[in-house]
């Protein structure tokens, strides 16, 4: 026996071997008509011994540039030199990505449904089946999400930057903001972390939308992590960048009236407390109503919708201890992919 060779990795009682890849479905349930409904995941499994590098996407179906993200990833020319071991699923919640919604059928939000039960509701069972049989098997993970629907997020990564693997993972992926978010309830991040594997998550782009400047920085992020952990070679292009800014904190600045929203600034724009950021008018022109910073920060997130009801989150501002150096790192990360 080879000195490099490696045990097999068994996923749902399928054995791979070191040095194979394999597609392996997941059984989930059946629709009402019958059709059978499963889970599909792709390992790579190295001839050398690393890491277990869980990726995933579409755990709200609409959001689906993590589809896409995976897809490129699989096709990257270092994956088949790959040491450890990758674990790839494009699409967690199937039954939301057939019918281009963010829910299940029963209208549960999955990402709210962690670690779930065996005998719970679908949400909850789909839950237990992916953190069972996939979650657990990984040594680190990069959950990939969009804004919801009608709202778009500038690339950023949140985690617990208080893991220290998942601050070494955000770091090195090469978004221009990390946020240090707190764990919610029922999140695939929260569940995983308390399982022993660190979790970040990748935010970029609106939901059912292909965002390609997400898309390649994503692609490109998890090549970096990759990379760090030594799971692949590194290439001089795909070397640490330029550190992010770190955000400690976010706010939701919302609608005090209903009305027609017209934004006055982009995602990733630097602002200061005080800046006007758009106006809500009547749809009659007779009263109009500034939407002023309530912080110093940088635009994360934002509205896209111009019909806006009051109450409703119109921007996501992150704040930052060092506006300019954030806004040096946007420039950066702008300067790297926009201009592609």
């Amino acid at each position: 026996m080879s000195k490099n060779s490696r045990d097999a990795f068994v996923l749902g009682g399928h054995r791979i071997e070191a040095g194979q890849r394999q597609t392996v479905d997941l059984p989930l349930s059946l629709l009402s008509d019958h059709t059978p409904i499963t889970l599909t995941c792709q390992i790579i499994h190295g001839r050398r011994p690393g890491p277990t590098l869980l990726i995933n996407g579409a755990v709200h179906g609409d959001e689906v540039n993590g589809v896409e993200i995976i897809r490129r990833v699989l096709r990257h020319s270092l994956v088949p030199r790959l040491a450890g071991t990758l674990i790839a699923v494009p699409i967690v919640n199937v039954y939301g990505f057939l019918t281009n919604t963010r829910y299940l059928p029963d209208r549960r939000d999955l990402n709210r449904s962690f670690p779930g039960s065996p005998t719970g509701s679908l949400a909850s069972r789909l839950a237990h089946l992916y953190m069972t049989e996939v979650v657990t098997k990984a040594t680190h993970g990069i959950d990939l999400h969009t804004a919801a629907v009608h709202r778009s997020n500038f690339p950023q990564i949140r985690c617990d930057l208080s893991d220290k693997e998942a601050r070494r993972m955000a770091m090195n992926f090469g978004a221009p903001v990390v946020l240090n978010a707190a764990l919610r309830d029922g999140s695939l991040r929260r569940a995983a972390i308390e399982a022993g594997v660190p979790v970040i998550v990748y935010e970029a782009g609106e939901a059912l939308r292909f965002d390609d400047v997400a898309i390649r920085a994503g692609v490109k992020g998890i090549i970096r992590v990759m990379s760090d952990l030594k799971m692949i070679p590194t290439r001089r292009r795909d070397e640490a960048p330029a550190a992010p800014t770190i955000s400690r904190s976010s706010i939701w600045v919302r609608a005090p009236e209903g009305g027609i929203f017209r934004a006055q600034v982009k995602l990733g724009i630097r602002v200061s407390k005080g800046d006007l950021l758009g106006m809500i008018a009547s749809p009659f022109g007779d009263s109009e109503f500034p939407i002023e910073s309530p912080t110093d920060g940088i635009v994360i997130g934002r509205n896209n919708l111009p019909n806006v009801n009051q109450g409703d989150g119109i921007f996501n501002i992150a704040r930052v201890d060092d506006p300019e150096a954030a806004a040096d790192a946007i420039d950066i990360f702008k300067d790297e992919w926009e201009q592609n």
